[in-house]
């Protein structure tokens, strides 16, 4: 018997990725500037925008405090005058007509402002003092019935308004029904106006400041100064994610930016975890190109040696001869696809019909158990009669030794063992089109701190110096058959379920099958 497998040289392993490789959008220093002028805003930074708003909305409550307040002195600028001339009416309507001096006259006028003072009743007009010579009026002013969109109206005119105008203005009356009515100069309300304008704005300039300076400080404590500090480890952790940034403060802040900090903490650790995966895979994939080179060389001088014990006629030898060419096989075959796992691609499953207990069979003899259990690890095996699974067997074999070798590897723990207390149990039983597998164990079980990663590569390892890739392959090998592996929980030691369905069949081929037959 001649037998010769050609194994092929592996391709290389690609480098690893470096941190740009992870999915980070690098900002470069020498970016383009930004078209249109909108750099500006952007170089002002937010504490600088923070400032401008906060200036600008204080400015804009307080022009919408003054125009009220201007409005209101001009109203009670000239209230002020109708009621003084509506004291100089009562002496001037008592006095008998012609008996108040002329210097009287123009006291009583000059007291109140106006230029001319007149009063209505019922349906007679009488003016009661004037100068020489009345002016023409500019401007008329009703004080009776006065909107708020009017009296700003008024005020804006009087300010826009030229010196030397004169204004009539209306009034209730000091007693009974009409009007009283007073003609003015204009100039010194404005000017007044202009005094009272300037005067609030000074305050309005000093408490914007003082209002913006504290408004600015207290949100620049409170939200730019974490947002800064939060920003740098952004930018550290950007231009190189492989090493830690710097620590922040505990987060002990409840609001948006405290959970902003918690989870970019948390992102960051992910990274790095992620980095740190594939730093090992890239090692393992150069690792094993190392040992796969080398292998290949001692395996083909053992298939040499296997040829030749295949023609010795020694019944012993004849009996272990097909054993061991069956484990040449596999070995070489796991050679040539090794690296497979690292590329992150497995070969697609070549499923047939397999009878389980077979395949089970020579997982134990691969791992030397059910020969002498008096002083090693106990072998149960508990299979429907004439089982047969729907699966590729090599896989299947790979997966079933991973779970039987994790096994031995936890009940060697507690050597020198004892075969009633450790034991591996292995069930298999069909399920409708579904084939469930469980192999167990006696021993101490999976530790909680490895439940949460037990099937991610490198994190689900339950023993010191292990890799955790085992669960890892065999999940992705169980997903190509469209099945699941699952710890089942709440048992004695280790139990790993495995559930494979049958694959659909094709009724077209079936049938077309069987009317050819």
């Amino acid at each position: 018997m001649n037998r010769r497998v050609k194994i092929e040289d592996e391709p290389a392993v690609p480098a690893p990725e470096g941190p740009a490789g992870v999915g980070f959008a690098q900002t470069r220093a020498d970016a383009p500037p930004d078209p249109g002028g909108k750099g500006f805003a952007r170089h002002l930074g937010l504490s600088g925008k923070l400032l401008a708003f906060t200036l600008a909305f204080v400015m804009l409550a307080e022009v919408l405090i003054i125009v009220p307040a201007v409005s209101a002195f001009r109203l009670n600028w000239l209230s002020d005058r109708l009621a003084a001339a509506r004291t100089a009416a009562l002496v001037l309507d008592a006095a008998p007509e012609g008996m108040i001096p002329p210097q009287l006259t123009r006291e009583l006028l000059g007291s109140v402002g106006a230029i001319t003072v007149a009063l209505k009743r019922d349906d007679t007009r009488r003016l009661l003092a004037s100068t020489d010579m009345p002016p023409e009026v500019d401007h008329h002013a009703d004080l009776r019935d006065v909107g708020a969109w009017q009296a700003v109206s008024d005020a804006v005119d009087t300010l826009l308004a030229h010196n030397g105008r004169t204004i009539r203005v209306v009034g209730t009356p000091p007693r009974g029904g009409g009007f009283v009515e007073i003609v003015i100069d204009e100039t010194p309300l404005r000017k007044a106006m202009l005094r009272f304008t300037r005067n609030v704005l000074l305050i309005s300039f000093i408490v914007t400041a003082l209002t913006g300076a504290l408004v600015y400080l207290g949100l620049a404590w409170m939200f730019v100064r974490p947002m800064r500090r939060l920003t740098r480890r952004m930018v550290a952790f950007r231009e190189n994610p492989s090493l830690p940034g710097p620590e922040l403060e505990p987060m002990e802040r409840m609001d948006e930016i405290g959970q902003a900090e918690r989870e970019f903490v948390t992102m960051q650790q992910q990274i790095a975890d992620t980095l740190q995966q594939k730093t090992h895979l890239a090692a393992l994939g150069l690792a094993v190109s190392k040992i796969n080179h080398d292998l290949r060389n001692l395996l083909s001088s053992v298939q040499l040696i296997s040829d030749r014990l295949a023609d010795i006629d020694d019944p012993a030898v004849q009996r272990f001869t097909p054993k061991l060419e069956a484990a040449l096989d596999r070995a070489i075959a796991y050679c040539e696809h090794t690296l497979a796992y690292g590329k992150a691609v497995e070969p697609t499953p070549q499923r047939r019909m397999v009878a389980l207990a077979t395949l089970i069979g020579e997982v134990r003899d691969t791992l030397g158990l059910g020969a002498n259990e008096e002083d090693g690890v106990g072998w149960i095996e508990s299979i429907e009669d004439g089982l047969k699974v729907d699966a590729d067997p090599d896989q299947l074999f790979r997966i079933l030794l991973n779970l039987c070798r994790n096994a031995m590897e936890a009940l060697s723990a507690r050597a020198p063992n004892d075969p009633k207390r450790d034991q591996i149990r292995i069930t298999g039983r069909r399920e409708g089109g579904t084939v469930v597998i469980e192999v167990a164990d006696t021993g101490p079980g999976v530790p909680q701190r490895a439940r949460a990663h037990l099937f991610e590569p490198f994190q689900g390892s339950a023993r010191r110096g292990g890799t955790g890739l085992g669960l890892a392959i065999a999940a992705e090998l169980m997903q190509a058959h469209g099945g699941d592996i699952q710890l089942v929980p709440g048992t004695i030691g280790a139990t790993f379920q495995l559930r494979i369905p049958d694959r659909p069949v094709d009724l077209e081929a079936h049938r077309a099958q069987r009317s050819h037959g």
